[in-house]
C-alpha cells in the first residue's frame, strides 16, 4: 500500500526524492530521523506524523494543519521549549504501532504533504543545525522492494480523521463467522467489513436471489441476480473489492458440520430458527465460543406492522441466562410477516447494528456498563430494553 500510494502521489514522491525517510503506515504519513534539540541542548532524532487524505490511491490536499511527534518535545537551540508549534494534547496511540508523544499546530493553507511536512521539519531541524550544521533529516534511506501486506485494498482514512486507529486494533487478528447471509447477516458483514477483523467467514447454502436484494446493503445489479451465485460467493466478491479476509463457505451448517466453526473467535447467528440452529448453538457452547444471535418478530395488526428486534449474547459467562431467550421456533406459523420476505430492510439493518455494537463491547471498543445478555427494540413503543449480569 505504501509503495503504490507514494508512486501515485507527486508530493510523497518529492519527499522521497529529497532523501527523507518516509513511510505510509495505515492512514498516516511518517517522516523518520528528524534531528531536533532537547531541553539539555542534545541533538536527538524524532518522527513527524500526519494523517493522510487520499482519493484513488493518491494524496489529496491536507484537510488540516495538525501533526504529531514521537520523541521529546523539540526545543530551540538554547534548550528553551519550542512553543510556536505547541498544541496542548496528551500522548496518544494512533494505531498501527504509532505512538504520538505530542501534537503540533502550525496554521497554514498547505498545498500538499510536501509543503506541510517540510514546513514543520524545517522549523524543528533548523534549530539542530544551529548547533551542528551537519544535522539533517535527509538521510538517504535504502528502500526495499516489495508491497506491504494490507487488509484493506485502500487506506482507511476515516479512522485517522477521528483518531480511533488504536481502538480499531482491538479487533485486529480476530476471526469471526456469520451464519446466515440473508437480510440481517448481510448487514452484519457490511459493518464488520469496515473493521480490522482479520477474517470474516460466511456460511449459507442459499442462492442470492431477487428478494434478497431488497433486504441487503447496496444495490445489486441485474447481472448480479442473473449470475445465480450463492449468497456467500456474491458477498465475498462484493466486499473483496474493499478488503482481504472475506471467506465464502457455500453450505448450510447443522450439528454434523458445526465443527467448521472451531477456532473462530466470535460467531453471529443470523439464521432462521430451526433444529439446525439448536444444534449449532449446542456445538458453540461445547466449543466455548461466544456468539451473538439476532432475530425479530413482526406481526400485522390493523394494516400496520409491529413487533420486536432482538439480540441475544451468549458467552461462557452468560450461557444459562442467554439460552432461554434464543428463538428455536420454526417460524412457519401464524402471521409472522418476516417469513414472507416483505421489505423490512431497516429492521435487518437495526438488528445488525445492535449485534455489531454488542460485539464491539465484548472486545472493549465501546464502554459497557451492564454486560447485557439480551436486548430488544419495540417498534411501536420505540423503546429499547436490555438485561445484563
Amino acid at each position: 500500500m505504501s509503495r503504490r500510494l507514494i508512486a501515485r502521489s507527486p508530493d510523497l514522491q518529492q519527499l522521497r526524492q529529497d532523501a527523507y525517510d518516509i513511510e505510509c503506515r495505515g492512514s498516516y504519513l511518517l517522516i523518520k530521523d528528524i534531528p531536533y534539540v532537547n531541553a539539555q541542548r542534545q541533538i536527538k532524532r524524532g518522527i513527524l506524523i500526519s494523517n493522510l487524505e487520499v482519493l484513488d490511491d493518491a494524496t489529496k490536499k491536507p484537510d488540516n494543519h495538525v501533526t504529531y511527534w514521537t520523541g521529546e518535545h523539540p526545543c530551540l537551540s538554547t534548550g528553551v521549549k519550542m512553543t510556536s508549534i505547541e498544541n496542548a494534547s496528551p500522548a496518544q496511540s494512533l494505531g498501527d504501532g504509532i505512538q504520538a508523544d505530542f501534537t503540533f499546530s502550525a496554521k497554514a493553507d498547505y498545498r500538499d504533504y510536501h509543503h506541510k511536512m517540510t514546513t514543520y521539519l524545517e522549523r524543528i531541524s533548523g534549530e539542530a543545525r544551529l548547533i551542528d550544521p551537519s544535522a539533517t533529516a535527509m538521510t538517504h534511506p535504502v528502500h526495499l522492494a516489495g508491497e506491504e501486506e494490507a487488509l484493506f485494498n485502500y487506506i482507511d482514512t476515516a479512522s485517522a480523521r477521528v483518531n480511533v486507529g488504536a481502538l480499531n486494533e482491538k479487533l485486529a487478528r480476530l476471526r469471526v463467522a456469520i451464519v446466515g447471509l440473508g437480510g440481517t447477516g448481510s448487514y452484519v458483514l457490511d459493518f464488520l467489513a469496515k473493521t480490522r477483523v482479520a477474517e470474516i467467514h460466511l456460511f449459507d447454502g442459499d442462492l442470492f436471489e431477487q428478494h434478497n436484494a431488497f433486504r441487503a446493503p447496496g444495490a445489486a445489479s441485474i447481472g448480479d441476480l442473473r449470475a445465480h451465485s450463492s449468497k456467500v460467493q456474491h458477498w465475498a466478491r462484493v466486499y473483496g473489492e474493499m478488503r482481504a479476509g472475506v471467506v465464502a463457505h457455500p453450505k448450510f451448517l447443522d450439528g454434523a458440520n458445526a465443527s467448521e466453526l472451531q477456532g473462530v473467535d466470535y460467531v453471529f447467528l443470523c439464521m432462521d430458527s430451526s433444529q439446525a440452529k439448536r444444534e449449532i448453538v449446542a456445538a458453540l457452547e461445547q466449543m466455548g465460543t461466544p456468539f451473538i444471535e439476532t432475530g425479530m418478530g413482526v406481526l400485522r395488526n390493523n394494516d400496520q406492522l409491529r413487533g420486536l428486534v432482538r439480540v441475544v449474547t451468549s458467552t461462557p459467562h452468560t450461557r444459562d441466562r442467554a439460552r432461554p431467550h434464543i428463538s428455536f421456533a420454526d417460524g412457519n406459523g401464524g402471521e409472522n410477516e418476516y417469513s414472507t420476505n416483505i421489505q423490512i430492510v431497516e429492521l435487518n439493518a437495526l438488528a445488525a447494528s445492535f449485534a455489531v455494537i454488542r460485539f464491539k463491547k465484548l472486545v472493549d471498543f465501546y464502554a459497557d456498563s451492564c454486560n447485557e445478555y439480551r436486548s430488544g427494540y419495540s417498534i411501536s413503543a420505540n423503546d429499547i430494553v436490555a438485561e445484563g449480569v
